[in-house]
Parts: structure tokens; sequence; C-alpha cells
């Protein structure tokens, strides 16, 4: 992964409400739609080696815009395998699911790198593409849905990107209910007040003031939302309470 802190970067710190009485947490680093503008492709585009590679020994392979990242994110592999090669300069010019049957059908064995790219940065992914029936690798790893990728969502609709703005990449600090890790990601735990107090210092400066006013409220012991007049406020009500039986 490589970030690239530009000045203009604005993170925003958000709590969610999580299924389980739990809540979720995270950080969106975020860019104007004016600013966050990528090629906007929507075919396959051979772009030559890839010189920006994180690794030194990937910048000669050659990288492939797939055509499916929107306004705002450009979806695409790298290799040097000859058969790869193929496939891709035979589709390049036309839509990938239209025309990459082939190509799609080799992915898993051909596992060319995937490379995400927007201007804040880059994220590779260099492990097996798993088949469809398999199993995916511990790890980083990636799928192509055409199903989800035809929504041109570019966020989950409960994370408050600000209106006019684009979530290029999401942070997600350890959580103080979930142990991490490739093994353990996502399982109980009990509750880590270091992790809790690390990510509110964090929510305090670059959270929505509203979700915190009511979060604060739930957190004070009043026993309704009702009067709570924004729903940012009432969705902080909720995660407080949540969040209470665990505080001191």
């Amino acid at each position: 992964m490589r970030v690239t802190l530009l000045p203009e970067l604005q993170p925003i710190a958000y709590e969610t409400v999580s299924k389980c009485m739990t809540w979720g947490q995270g950080v969106a680093l975020c860019l104007s739609e004016a600013e966050a503008r990528m090629s906007g492709r929507s075919v396959v585009t051979e772009l030559g080696p890839d010189r920006e590679a994180v690794r030194l020994q990937d910048r000669d392979a050659l990288l492939f815009d797939l055509g499916l990242g929107g306004r705002y994110t450009e979806i695409c592999v790298r290799t040097d395998d000859a058969e790869a090669l193929m496939l891709l300069r035979a589709i390049c010019g036309k839509p990938l699911f239209t025309h990459g049957h082939d190509f799609l059908h080799r992915l898993p064995q051909l596992s060319p790198h995937r490379v995400f790219r927007c201007k804040l940065g880059r994220v590779e992914v260099y492990n097996p593409v798993p088949p469809e029936t398999g199993k995916s690798p511990e790890g980083p790893h990636t799928h192509v849905r055409q199903r989800l990728l035809a929504l041109r969502r570019n966020h989950a609709a409960t994370v408050p990107v600000p209106e006019g703005c684009f979530a290029g990449m999401t942070l997600y600090p350890a959580h103080p209910l979930q142990r991490a890790g490739d093994d353990h990601d996502g399982e109980p735990i009990g509750f880590d007040a270091m992790r809790y107090d690390a990510f509110q210092k964090v929510l305090n400066r670059y959270g929505d003031p509203a979700l915190l006013r009511g979060k604060q409220a739930a957190i004070d012991g009043k026993t309704s939302e009702r009067d709570l007049a924004t729903r940012a406020e009432r969705t902080g009500f909720r995660i407080g309470q949540r969040q209470r039986p665990w505080l001191p």
C-alpha cells in the first residue's frame, strides 16, 4: 500500500450501528469529487510498464486498467506473463464483462497482481485469485463481482462521507470488542479500554459533532432519542447505548 497525503485530504472518523448490539468504526480518507477525479475509463486499456509500483521488481511488468473503476478509482491488473498479456491485449478497447470471458475464466490460474489506484494512493494485492468454488486466501485478496460493481457505490450508506466528496480509502482501527489478525479476525474479545480510548480521540477530532452529541446523551443516561433533532444525533444515541455498559 502507498498513501499520498495530499493537502486537500479530509479525514472523516465515524461509528456505525452494527448487528449483535455492537458498533462499527472507521476513518474515511476523503477528497472533493473534483480533486478525486481519475481517468474514468470504461474499457480495458493497456497503460504500459507500472513505473509507480510499490516494489522495485514489479516496475517493468505491464499495467492494464480493467475499465471498472468509475470516475474516481482505477481497478487494474499487472503482469509479465505471456498468456495473460495475450488475453488482455485481445480485449483492449472493449468492456471487460462482455468481451473478457477467456481472461476471467483463466484469472484464478493466471493470478496477475491486482492494483487499485486513486488520487490518495494505491493498494496492490499479490495473493492468488481464489477459484469461484474455492476459499479465499488469508490476508489481502480480491473479488470481481459484477453485481456489486454495477451499483456504482463508492462507500457504504452508513459511512458519513460529506456531500460532494469521495472516500478514496478507509482505515479500520482495532475494535475494542473484536480480535484482529488473519486467523481470528472479527472474533469477540473482552472489552479493550485502550483501543476504545485511542479511537475516541480520533473520533473527537475528526467525527461528526452531531453524532458525538447524541452518543454523549446516551452515555449520560438519557432514556429516549425522541428529543434529538437529527439523524446523526439519533445514530449516535444508539451507539452510545451500546457502549455505555462497557464504560466505567
